[in-house]
């Protein structure tokens, strides 16, 4: 590929963004390559880390992109921000858990990327920001997976003003589950994959979707989906191992 690298590794598929010369920021070749390598993760990864090479995480949309979609007519641009679109969901809703490794700075789409991690880890110095404004456009694209993790109350400062902030307060709004030290970065990064390693993995891609439907479905509804789900869970193969497993308190076999 030529905007992304990929490896497994026991268990783990790491994606790393890989246009470090242009601050891994999006074109219409990576958005491609993203979709496809979330579309179809390697059957053997159980987790997935998400990271960029080089010193920043990502900076956004490619300058040279821009330029290009600044001739484009309504619908040409409606196209391009479809697929888009079909990215940030194939990644929201990989059904691996999907850890993120963030560094130096994730602005505008980056901080979606951001947003559609299961679990954050951001270096300390790290700068955050929906900048879109800043460009007289919106952080539209990215809204729909943003909203769920900072609510409206951040989101109606931040994406208004387009103004940076810092790890800790993308912390205090939700979109950065913890802070560390960039020497701490990796290993808190692989502590996190080792609990989830732990963690059936069918059973993860379960509570991942219950996350997702719990919170769009009306109240009776999200009572008959998580019963008929809980159900499900404890006849199935991986239930029933799991529960074999702590009753002869030994290690489960997935």
């Amino acid at each position: 590929m030529q905007t992304i690298e990929t490896a497994t590794r026991e268990g783990v598929l790491t994606v790393t963004l890989n246009r470090p010369d242009v601050r891994n920021a999006f074109n219409e070749i990576m958005i491609d390559e993203l979709s496809r390598v979330f579309a179809a993760p390697p059957p053997d990864a159980r987790v997935v880390v998400l990271t960029g090479a080089g010193p920043i995480f990502c900076a956004g949309a490619d300058v040279q992109w821009m330029k290009k979609s600044k001739d484009y007519t309504e619908e040409q641009n409606a196209a391009d921000a479809r697929a888009m679109a079909r990215m940030y969901r194939l990644i929201d809703e990989c059904p691996r858990p999907l850890v993120g490794r963030v560094q130096g700075a994730a602005l505008g789409g980056g901080s979606g990327l951001v947003a559609c991690c299961d679990v954050v880890v951001a270096a300390e110095g790290t700068t955050f920001g929906f900048t879109e404004v800043r460009l007289g456009i919106v952080p539209a694209n990215i809204s729909t997976f943003v909203l769920p993790k900072i609510g409206a109350r951040a989101a109606r400062r931040y994406f208004l003003t387009g103004e940076r902030f810092d790890a800790a307060e993308a912390r205090h709004i939700g979109l950065v589950h913890e802070v560390a030290a960039p020497a701490d970065l990796d290993a808190r990064v692989e502590t996190i994959v080792g609990e989830l390693l732990k963690c059936g993995p069918a059973a993860v891609a379960t509570a991942k979707e219950i996350v997702r439907e719990v919170s769009r479905l009306p109240r009776d509804a999200a009572i008959d989906y998580t019963v008929r789900t809980i159900a499900r869970a404890r006849v199935s193969p991986e239930g029933q191992e799991g529960l074999s497993a702590f009753l002869e308190k030994r290690k489960p076999r997935w």
